[in-house]
């Protein structure tokens, strides 16, 4: 599929989930829930956890078209599994025991999950794209250090000379992400 028909895509299926076209939110669960399912089975969740996260995340999708009519630049496939591992991660976050100083209250509404979602969804998108700027060696070794690939096996498949020239090129490389996220004009309005 060409990216054009990527991009088609994933507008079609956001219009489904925005209207709740039943036949097309069917086609969106039959395609994705698995793989969704099976990462939330091994992240110590339930098939209900699963089927929480899932129906939380086609909400959240449709509920931010609504309000802004955005673009997907990667397949719509792709995008919904990162909105629903970012939603596990941070459930997995609140569920962890912690330890306060003072007394504290979060608020527990669906506004607040939303507001949260849509800030990760757009820190995942300027990720993306400055994750794109960078040369193809850099991505390559970050996405294995960002897989938690060993610096040995880094080496081994990069062909650098010795683990140090492989943390040296990761750091360097990260180095060189930072930077050109934080010349991003999106930045500002995305840091805490």
């Amino acid at each position: 599929m060409c990216e054009m028909d990527g991009m088609k895509d994933a507008s079609n299926h956001l219009i489904a989930l925005m209207k709740g076209d039943s036949e097309g939110i069917n086609a969106i669960y039959h395609q994705n829930f698995p793989k969704v399912k099976n990462f939330i089975l091994k992240n110590g969740g339930s098939a209900q956890d699963a089927e929480d996260v899932f129906q939380k995340a086609l909400l959240q999708l449709a509920v931010r078209y609504k309000k802004e009519k955005f673009t997907i630049e990667t397949s719509f496939d792709y995008f919904l599994f990162t909105v629903c591992k970012n939603l596990w991660r941070r459930e997995i976050n609140r569920s962890k025991p912690r330890v306060y100083y003072a007394p504290t209250q979060e608020p527990g509404d669906e506004t607040y999950d939303q507001a949260l979602a849509l800030l990760e969804q757009k820190r995942w998108e300027l990720f993306s794209d400055c994750f794109d700027q960078m040369t193809g060696n850099c991505r390559k070794v970050l996405k294995l250090y960002f897989s938690k690939v060993p610096y040995s096996e880094i080496m081994k498949k990069m062909n650098y000379s010795s683990e140090t020239v492989a943390r040296q090129r990761v750091f360097k490389c990260k180095a060189r992400l930072k930077e050109i996220i934080r010349k991003d004009p999106r930045y500002n309005s995305l840091i805490d």
